[in-house]
């Protein structure tokens, strides 16, 4: 078994909406199938007991051993606690290789564990071992450093909740919800309205106390102290028994309470200067309280205990810490609802101060402290006592809060209980926290857990916003790029900030911020991220969607154009049209549940794929009377259609028409293929409500020229003759082209093409085959980039097309693409028409835009005549 091409799809893809990673596995005969391998599955089953049922339901075939790793990959991961379901393995049409797709929570966990399924696998074929405890011990580990913090996950649970996309910009904890100028971000449990003023404010523990103070909220006296005998005098001053903590401090890190000698501050102001500034006040008898606010109201509140063990008469001190460890609730840093109690030497100085050791066997029933502090980060617990909290309580900390300028605060309060004002108990706020942590309101010790990730939610976004832009996604295999050039249009005629990606760069608001085929997920998410963004058009090209899956996890509107057989076929397992559309048919089952798809209903396979959208369809096609466009509009729903010289929306009764003759790019309704491209531009813009004035006016002003659409039916004039510049490159867009040409008056018709050599044989050759009976002469070139072929490979294909060409009658072949326009220029006359098929876009048009410049300033002979040269 061999495991090559190792992908994470990270958006929704071919296979599912789930996040997966896929891989190709290719298999010996004798692995097509397990039971011909003699012992295989009972010692498989003895290494991992839990791998259940490896043959899936409704695979009536032989279970190979692609299908194995699928199903280890996939239990692996669920042993070790990660919330994984969905698998896949299917056969491709090269005998014995498979194609195995396994959900993932996490990435690298996902990718460690398919290592680690192949490692199984081997190990069961060869007899060998497999050490399965810390295989998942490995994967359970990663999770954990990976996966985010139960705080910060539950804020990002609550927004999944209400359907507002998030994005995680870091491996810790920086988050994005939302899209474009509606988004928001988050640090943990700080927002990002959160001023750096009032974070600093609150890790200065004197400046908040002064504040605090001066606001009326209850405080404990204190000062800051520069050395051990300065805290003492503090300690003095203020009055026994006192606190000592660093005066820029989280966590509960270097606190000491409850100090009544000189030899416990002294030790307590080293454990504190180890953190920072040391500060020293005054201590508050009574329980330790965390009040969470957010915003201005008072939304959980827990009581904190120190960590501590109960004595059973037979175990000592550190056999009790050690077995309270063993919860499996308690871990390491945050990833757990509770911490491991550490025994370090502060709880050795807390223990002698109760008369023990840690060898010491307390009696049964006896509570033995081994901390002061109650910071669940030292292994403290938590119990929740939101619904006790007095209302003059929750405004003192409400009020602390906005004092400080923290949108999200925890507030530390000391006082006997909450059922009673602060005044009346000698009660006190003992700290104020910026990005709080929520575990203990989340899954308290004792008590209800608070949903506070909802609550932050809310803070971020009012009700009803879900923090999305409209999002237009574009594919299909032809008119994909001016789609979605003429969606971006409209959009931005409506006022709209708009980012755009094609295969040709990413736009934001007019301006290009990178170039060459950015039709993929990471241009589409990196547009998503902008904040100056208000709508977003992405053309959507089949290799990112197979490389990586979308970029974003819904859409507003999905657009397909067309799906033609010269897509890439035969590559990366798409062999078939149904196959392609298949693939293409993805950003249609992710449109949002109120969107709509934009389906060409003159394409039977397009049409199809109206089953699939989860929200409404907007079917175009030129021919009203197409049966699909009579029934959609006979049943009241939207359709773009034309009627004469009138391109038409309807919606039951009501229509909407406008004049092709005022559209310029379809030249008055002639080119037929731009009136197609304009069909679904105007239904998606109507999809997402924008005024039919705003449409009409932008598809006025929207011109294919080389500047606003390269490479997509650039008409141009070269001393008196016409010259067509164009992208096109499989038979359908041939087709589409010789129509369009042939609606176009003309003298003598040239061509200059190359072909891709990524394409099938026979999509190289249709295309000459198309051509040669449509020009009276054609230009080959070869390129310097054969993508694959042997030299000379491609211009064969070519040739081959044009034997027996019923209107060509000059065959040219040059080297490179700009010396076969060269040529082709070079041989014009006023009245003739030649159209380019360019395959170095930008390269190929500067190179066009100077040999017109040259037209304009010389006499056509001259022109002509340095062109040839």
């Amino acid at each position: 078994m061999e495991v090559s091409r190792i992908r994470a799809l990270r958006g929704p893809n071919l296979w599912s909406r789930r996040t997966a990673v896929e891989a190709i596995v290719a298999c010996t005969p004798d692995e097509f199938c397990i039971d011909r391998l003699a012992g295989f599955e009972p010692r498989l089953r003895a290494l991992f007991p839990g791998i259940g049922v490896l043959r899936e339901t409704g695979h009536a075939g032989p279970v190979s051993l692609a299908h194995v790793l699928e199903a280890a990959a996939l239990e692996l991961q669920a042993a070790a606690g990660c919330p994984v379901t969905f698998s896949r393995t299917s056969a491709t049409l090269e005998a014995g290789t498979y194609q195995v797709v396994v959900e993932y929570s996490e990435e690298a966990v996902g990718r460690l564990a398919f290592e680690l399924a192949q490692a199984l696998v081997h190990a069961a074929l060869q007899d060998g071992a497999f050490d399965l405890q810390a295989a998942i011990a490995r994967l359970r580990d990663l999770d954990e450093d990976e996966r985010l913090g139960p705080s910060t996950g539950a804020i990002v649970d609550a927004a999944v909740a209400r359907g507002i996309p998030f994005r995680r910009l870091t491996r810790g904890s920086l988050v994005q919800f939302g899209w474009g100028s509606r988004q928001r971000r988050i640090q943990a449990a700080e927002l990002d309205a959160t001023s750096a003023v009032a974070e600093s404010i609150a890790q200065d523990k004197d400046l908040t106390k002064k504040l605090l103070r001066a606001a009326g909220v209850p405080v404990p006296l204190g000062r800051p102290a520069a050395d051990p005998d300065d805290a003492w005098t503090a300690a003095l001053e203020v009055g026994l028994p006192v606190v000592l903590k660093p005066q820029d401090g989280n966590q509960g890190k270097g606190v000491t309470v409850n100090i009544t000698t000189r030899a416990q501050s002294d030790m307590a102001y080293r454990a504190a200067a180890e953190h920072g500034e040391v500060m020293v006040e005054k201590y508050l008898p009574g329980c330790d309280f965390r009040l969470l606010v957010v915003g201005s109201k008072l939304v959980a509140a827990s009581r904190r205990e120190p960590p501590q063990v109960v004595g059973d008469a037979l175990h000592t001190v550190r056999e009790l810490v050690d077995i309270v460890n063993q919860d499996p609730r308690r871990g390491e840093g945050h990833a757990t609802p509770l911490t491991r109690i550490r025994f370090d030497d502060i709880a050795v100085v807390r223990l002698g101060a109760q008369g023990l050791t840690p060898e010491s066997v307390p009696a049964r029933g006896q509570r033995v402290i081994l901390r002061n502090n109650a910071n669940l980060s030292t292994g403290g617990t938590a119990t929740d006592v939101t619904d006790e909290v007095h209302p003059a309580i929750a405004a003192r900390a409400v009020a602390a809060a906005q004092m400080v300028g923290l949108d999200i605060c925890g507030v530390d309060v000391v006082c006997e209980s909450m059922l009673r004002p602060l005044e009346e108990q000698h009660g006190g706020v003992v700290e104020v926290n910026a990005a709080p942590g929520l575990r203990m309101h989340l899954t308290p010790s004792y008590g209800k857990g608070r949903a506070v990730g909802v609550a932050m939610v809310d803070a971020l976004f009012a009700p009803g916003d879900n923090g999305r832009i409209p999002v237009i996604a574009v594919t299909g295999t032809n008119g994909k790029t001016t789609t979605t050039r003429l969606i971006a249009h409209l959009l931005a005629a409506h006022g709209l900030r708009t980012g755009m990606t094609n295969t040709d760069g990413v736009y934001i608001n007019g301006r290009q911020t990178d170039s060459g085929d950015c039709s993929g997920p990471k241009s589409a998410r990196n547009v998503l991220m902008h904040p100056d963004v208000d709508a977003a058009v992405f053309e959507v090209a089949r290799g990112g969607v197979l490389r990586e899956g979308l970029g974003f996890d819904r859409c507003a509107v999905a657009v397909v154009t067309n799906i033609g057989s010269g897509d890439h076929l035969g590559l990366n397992y798409i062999t078939t049209v149904e196959d392609l559309a298949v693939l293409k048919r993805v950003i249609v089952q992710n449109v949002a549940p109120g969107g709509y798809a934009v389906l060409n209903a003159a394409d039977e396979i397009v049409a199809g794929m109206a089953q699939a959208c989860p929200g409404k369809v907007i079917f175009f096609a030129a021919d009203r009377h197409h049966p699909l466009m009579a029934t959609h509009r006979a049943q009241g729903k939207r359709t773009v259609f034309v009627d004469g010289a009138m391109l038409v929306a309807a919606e039951g009764s009501w229509v909407e028409r406008i004049a092709l003759a005022g559209i310029a790019v379809t030249r008055g309704g002639s080119i037929g293929f731009q009136v197609e491209n304009v069909m679904a531009a105007v239904a998606a813009a109507w999809a997402v409500d924008l005024s039919w004035d705003t449409i009409r006016s932008a598809l006025a002003s929207f011109a294919t020229d080389s500047n606003n659409a390269p490479g997509r039916f650039n008409v141009m004039d070269y001393a008196g003759a016409t010259v067509i510049a164009d992208y096109g490159h499989n038979p359908d867009a041939m087709h589409a082209l010789v129509a369009a040409v042939n609606a176009m008056p003309a003298g003598r018709r040239s061509v200059v093409i190359s072909g891709a050599g990524d394409r099938r044989d026979s999509d190289i050759t249709d295309q000459t085959v198309i051509l040669g009976a449509a020009f009276d002469e054609v230009v080959l070139y070869q390129d310097a980039a054969q993508r694959g072929r042997a030299d000379g490979e491609v211009m064969a294909l070519l040739r081959a097309g044009l034997k027996g060409a019923s209107r060509t009658g000059r065959i040219d072949e040059v080297r490179g693409e700009f010396a076969a326009i060269d040529l082709a220029l070079a041989r014009l006359q006023p009245g003739d028409l030649c159209l380019i098929l360019i395959d170095q876009v930008q390269p190929a048009l500067d190179h066009l835009a100077r040999r017109l410049g040259e037209a304009k300033l010389s006499p056509p002979e001259l022109a002509a005549g340095g062109a040839s040269t």
